[in-house]
């Protein structure tokens, strides 16, 4: 079998002493592959995202980057592949403008000249169709205008270093809070960085809305009460008979999964 790109082995994690977010969670993302994130909140979503990027180390278990372990956080260590990564508010400095920060990462870690920091900037903006919006601030910008500036940040690389270059994308919420065009653009764009543009063709997705679940996952993993409850092919979603998927998707208070409040 070919090896995972990423693997999660018995990974568990929890807050505030004893609340267990996963339990005991095994995950494999396979190179090309996009695997879409599901379950009601709380459940862990957005936390495996954070130990997958190396943001955040896990209480247990073990995580695997192109079959080599890591050990402590991606600053501590560093991974064998560049891995980037979509906040779910965009989480861009507001007092920087959208040149600073896309090339954030450059301007503060690259001897690169600032002429062609600002070269490499503008390739990326215009990749997620953000041409001449360099000189702008984010309070200048609609909410999916943003959310495609963060995109073009965590596809930023050091040309001088190809290690760095994303070859995994991980997206937390990327349509949460977006109208449905402006979501259809960023689940366009999405399909557009992973099929035609070259620069990363594996990703992972977690988000609550049906059109991204079916636009840009090819498998879906269900988590639930901090575990993997189901997973399977989009398609699949469908045609299952598991409870949970099948109460999750149609939005019934009535089921397996508890409602809260």
């Amino acid at each position: 079998m070919t090896q995972p790109l990423i693997e999660l082995k018995g990974v568990s994690k929890s807050f505030d002493g004893n609340k267990k977010i996963l339990d005991n969670v095994d995950l494999t993302i396979n190179r090309g592959e996009a695997v879409g994130i599901i379950g009601p909140s709380g459940t862990g979503k957005s936390t495996i995202l954070r130990i997958i990027a190396g943001l955040m180390a896990p209480d247990a278990g073990e995580i695997y980057v192109e079959g080599e372990r890591r050990k402590g956080l991606v600053e501590d260590y560093g991974n064998p592949i560049g891995i980037g990564m979509v906040f779910q508010q965009a989480a861009l400095f507001d007092s920087l403008t959208v040149e600073e920060n896309v090339g954030f990462l450059l301007y503060q870690h690259s001897n690169l000249p600032r002429s062609r920091i600002k070269k490499i900037v503008n390739e990326k903006l215009e990749m997620v169709g953000l041409a001449g919006t360099s000189d702008r601030y984010p309070a200048e910008l609609s909410g999916g205008m943003r959310k495609r500036v963060s995109f073009a940040r965590a596809i930023m690389a050091n040309p001088d270093n190809p290690k760095e270059t994303p070859e995994v994308l991980l997206y937390d919420e990327p349509t949460a809070g977006l109208d449905p065009i402006a979501s259809t653009v960023i689940e366009d764009l999405i399909q557009q960085l992973h099929c035609t543009t070259g620069v990363c063709n594996t990703y992972a997705i977690v988000t609550h809305q049906h059109s991204t679940i079916r636009r840009t996952a090819h498998r879906v993993v269900f988590l639930y009460e901090g575990k993997v409850q189901w997973e399977g092919s989009v398609n699949q979603v469908d045609t299952t008979d598991n409870p949970l998927i099948r109460q999750f998707i149609s939005g019934n208070v009535q089921g397996p999964i508890h409602v809260v409040g």
